[in-house]
């Protein structure tokens, strides 16, 4: 009605489209609001709306297996005057008479059921994940590109199990997408289809093999180019009438017919690269050690992880630009390049097929060392040109170019300038060439020690991580780079977090020549992200945002939605940033720069200034740290540990070791059978690995104990028992879990261990002398009786207590490591769900204490005003929590009060927009989280999850809003 649409909605006729060949919606929302102009593909999700006068006499079934195959739309609204009909856009599509199975719930056009429509799916439900977590029936996990993927998987086993060659299968298969691809596209038509083999539709045609044979000669003639090498043969009647099966919808296990939903008109082109995986793992033996491909470390790169890199690098840049990929693999890069270099160009505008053809040939090239994969990149790019075309007609016009050995090429990317077609395209004029824009998932496999031999004989002169590779191919690409390149690459997160030193000097070294870097912390999502991977991720961005003295350091955080949607969720207070000196001084600040919050980065500083490491404190008194037996291949004599008490990886219990009921050594042999000198008592020991709990396991034996290399031992045979067991309270608290979280080389990262070099690192107090004060005796006292009886969740808050009075941590301090206690849960599953769960009106208490203590500290030297917090008490399902802050001209404590919300969320929203001329529901976008101003007040909105409401959040927010002040506010 001539109002302007909400934000990241977007109406038909307004410029931009939705891309489906038939539904035509009349709106729709993304999670990437900007992806249309930008030319992306389907990274960010999207809800589409439909205006129909009845809703029982419109094609559904229709236009959900459209969205269906689209791959990334959710929901589906269909709005008619009566009524809001909701459709699960990932639900398998159903024929005509069973389309209403995917119809999830339908409102009434009454104020109270409207009202529950915009709690369950509204915007702000979608932006913040909230919908995720009420409606557990739309699921990537029904999603086109799962079934696809399983179906081929499926005529691939069959064809391969039918005596045709895996490679020869999977040609065949990609034949047939591509012939399915051009008749639903309708670029051959099934006139045309008939003039070519005899046959109106691809299934009849297969099943006559001389007619596959007419239709695949033509095809080859037609398109030329990489995607149909000439020697392939035409397959024997029985494979191709497997494959037709499948393109009629037969279940080919059990014969039966079904709906056949996939329409590959439709279907993303990137999921093209997911088939490339799939085939390039399907090797006749599933293990890592002899799959080449995961020997490679080859890995079908997700969109969303294409999308976020891309979203960055290309942002200004014209169309002109070149791009180059050493590790091409099936060109999901090049794809989404290709699409929004055309895009640029285009400027708003119909693309036209020369100057898509035109970026094609002269601005996308990629390497790879498997021609396997450049050939499939070849194809995902003439499809992603086929898609731009906006009228690919006739079809005798479309021919392509060959791509390989022309911008893609096969070979080592160390050396590709050395073989003939890559001298002729990357070294023509005596100097490599160089491109404007450098991106990539370079593999990230360690190929053993002579793999690493063979890498630094060949590799370029930078610095060369110790493990893996990927590192290397940053180096590389440096060689392809002008001053202007900008970087954007998926890289293992090994080298960066942790502490080899080797690892540290090739990470600064890529740092200091690609500054200003931009690092995205991906490791939370690598369940979903990437399954296959045996390490976490960082995406690397350089040469574009930020300045070039500091790092800028964002953590994506986990998520259901993000999971079960497969999107990456980016808030506000998940970027950091992190002066460059600083990192290289301390290099313990990387880690907790992207894990933690300014708090935590303060009482870092301050810990490291007030006390040495531990292993300082312990080699004070002749103890060090040592890791325990490896049996290996027990080529040692070991007889010398006979009789002793064995302490196996189940042995040690948090605070307990029962050694009468620990069997004998009984074997002779070890690879490391240590000195006994380790295993004298007093002995404290410390499990690498935590067991589904963030506090580290630890344990004093008061006997001799053989321990294997699961623990970390300390004997403090010599020094004082007493200082064993003070040592073993310091580890076993929250300040310790706390501090492995945020600075400990694996733990909060992807592995949940300890290693020795994070053990020792812990600050600690002189512990001879800890052990003469009321605390010290107090962690001690502790120590010995929580190694008598079970534990209880009140001793260990008493352990707590006594430690952080022992470092004397003051109020703030203890805020951010209890919170750091509950952010090291995170790495388990119920510790995940507890982050994302609404905060109640407890946690907002505790929030808004912790930013009025903040507060209080700055009011108390007038004595003349107070803050009055108000929690307002909305719905436990809204997406979103506010806390108002109101200044009072009273002295005294400020005082916290929960207040009734007089209405819905919008309400609150609406009023404190009216307060302060700022339009707050519109200003929340996506995980934004807002500090709204006005004279004497300040209101926090922010997504309901819990993470968002620590007190550590509150201690940060109240800083923010001291500097707003000193300022003079933030403009609305």
């Amino acid at each position: 009605d001539g109002a302007s649409a909400a934000p990241s909605v977007t109406l038909a006729g307004s410029g931009a489209h939705a891309r489906l060949p038939s539904f035509a919606p009349d709106a729709w929302w993304r999670s990437d609001a900007d992806a249309d102009r930008r030319g992306g593909g389907g990274a960010g999700l999207t809800v589409y709306f439909k205006y129909v006068d009845d809703p029982e006499d419109v094609p559904i079934a229709d236009w959900q297996r459209e969205v269906w195959n689209q791959g990334f739309a959710p929901l589906l609204w269909l709005v008619s005057p009566e009524r809001v009909d909701l459709h699960n856009g990932f639900g398998s599509p159903q024929g005509p008479d069973e389309a209403g199975a995917n119809r999830l719930e339908t409102f009434k056009m009454l104020d109270v059921e409207l009202a529950q429509l915009d709690t369950f799916a509204g915007r702000l439900a979608m932006e913040t994940g909230r919908f995720w977590s009420l409606e557990p029936r739309v699921s990537r996990e029904t999603c086109v590109d799962r079934r696809l993927l399983r179906d081929l998987r499926n005529v691939e086993r069959l064809l391969v199990d039918a005596d045709l060659e895996r490679g020869e299968a999977q040609a065949l298969i990609g034949r047939c997408i591509f012939a399915k691809y051009l008749i639903d596209r309708k670029i051959v038509t099934g006139d045309r289809l008939v003039e070519l083999c005899g046959h109106a539709d691809l299934p009849d045609a297969l099943g006559d093999p001389a007619a596959a044979g007419r239709l695949f000669a033509w095809l080859r003639k037609t398109f030329n180019g990489d995607m149909f090498p000439s020697a392939e043969p035409v397959p024997a009647a029985g494979h191709l009438d497997t494959v037709a099966r499948f393109l009629t919808g037969e279940d080919l296990d059990t014969g039966q017919l079904h709906f056949f939903p996939y329409r590959f008109d439709v279907i993303p082109v990137e999921l093209v690269s997911a088939i490339y995986e799939q085939f390039v793992h399907s090797s006749a033996s599933e293990s890592a050690g002899a799959n080449p491909a995961r020997r490679e470390g080859v890995y079908y790169t997700p969109l969303a992880a294409v999308s976020l890199v891309l979203d960055e690098v290309f942002d200004g840049l014209t169309g002109t630009e070149s791009v180059l990929d050493l590790s091409c693999g099936s060109g999901v890069f090049l794809v989404e390049a290709l699409r929004r270099l055309v895009c640029l160009k285009s400027n708003g505008r119909p693309p036209i097929r020369r100057s898509i053809r035109k970026t094609l040939y002269n601005q996308v090239y990629g390497v790879d060392f498997s021609e396997a994969a450049v050939r499939i990149a070849a194809f995902s790019l003439y499809l992603a040109a086929l898609e731009l075309d906006p009228d690919p007609q006739p079809p005798a016009e479309l021919r392509f170019e060959p791509l390989q050995g022309r911008t893609l090429l096969v070979g080592d990317a160390r050396t590709i300038e050395e073989t003939p077609a890559g001298r002729a395209v990357l070294a023509a004029g005596g100097g490599l060439k160089k491109f404007d824009v450098i991106v990539g998932n370079p593999p990230w496999s360690f190929r053993g020690k002579a793999g690493t031999a063979a890498r630094r004989a060949a590799g370029p002169q930078a610095p060369l991580q110790p493990r893996g590779q990927s590192l290397d191919f940053v180096a590389r690409a440096r060689d392809f780079a002008h001053d202007g390149t900008r970087f954007g690459m998926i890289l293992s997160a090994t080298p960066f977090f942790g502490r080899s030193a080797t690892a540290a000097r090739a990470v600064r070294d890529a740092v200091d020549a690609l500054a200003p870097v931009t690092l995205i912390n991906l490791s939370e999502l690598s369940r979903w992200l990437f399954p296959r991977a045996n390490m976490p991720a960082v995406a690397l961005l350089a040469r574009h945002r930020g300045r070039a003295d500091r790092l800028t350091l964002v953590q994506a955080r986990w998520s259901p939605a993000g999971e079960r949607s497969h999107t990456i969720e980016i808030a506000p207070s998940d970027v950091a940033t992190l002066p460059i000196a600083s990192w290289k001084r301390n290099a313990g600040l990387f880690k907790a720069a992207f894990l933690g919050r300014r708090p935590d980065l303060l009482l870092l500083d301050e810990m490291w200034e007030k006390h040495e490491p531990l292993d300082a404190r312990l080699d004070e008194m002749g103890v060090r740290i040592k890791t325990g037996l490896i049996f290996g291949d027990r080529s040692r004599d070991a007889t010398f540990l006979k009789g002793l008490p064995f302490a196996g990886k189940e042995a040690v219990k948090p605070f307990s070791l029962t050694i009468d009921e620990l069997p004998s050594v009984n074997w002779s042999r070890a690879e490391g059978p240590r000195r006994h000198e380790v295993y004298r008592a007093p002995l404290l020991l410390v499990k690498k690995f935590l067991q589904g709990a963030p506090r580290a396991v630890v344990a004093v034996a008061e006997r001799d104990v053989v321990f294997t290399d699961s623990c970390h031992g300390a004997s403090f045979s010599g020094a004082s028992p007493e200082a064993a067991y003070l040592a073993a309270g310091i580890l076993g608290s929250a300040l310790a879990s706390w501090y492995f979280l945020m600075t400990g080389s694996t733990f909060g990262l992807w592995i949940r261990t300890l290693k020795r070099k994070d053990v020792v690192a812990m600050p600690a107090p002189v512990l001879e002398r800890s052990l003469e004060s009321d605390a010290g005796r107090r962690v001690v006292e502790l120590a010995r009786v929580f190694h008598r009886r079970a534990l209880a969740a009140r001793d260990l808050k008493a352990l707590d207590d006594a430690v952080f009075d022992l470092y004397e941590l003051d109020y703030a301090d203890r805020i951010v490591v209890r919170d750091g206690l509950f952010r090291a849960g995170w790495q388990w599953e119920a510790g995940r769900k507890q982050s994302i769960e609404p905060a109640g009106t407890n946690e907002l208490r505790n929030y808004a204490r912790a930013f009025l203590s903040t507060m209080d500290a700055w009011l108390s030297a007038s004595n003349r005003r107070r803050m009055r917090a108000e929690i307002y008490d909305v719905a436990q399902d809204a997406p979103h929590r506010v806390v108002r802050f109101v200044l009072e001209n009273r002295p005294g404590p400020s005082v916290v009060k929960v207040v009734p919300p007089n209405g819905p969320l919008r309400a609150v929203l609406a009023r404190i927009g009216e307060r302060t001329e700022v339009r707050v529901a519109e200003a929340l976008v996506g995980l934004r989280e807002l500090r709204v101003h006005a004279r004497d007040e300040v209101s926090i909105v922010k997504p309901a999850a819990r993470r968002h409401w620590l007190g550590v959040c509150g201690l940060e927010d109240a800083d923010a809003v001291v500097r707003d002040g000193v300022r003079g506010g933030p403009p609305a």
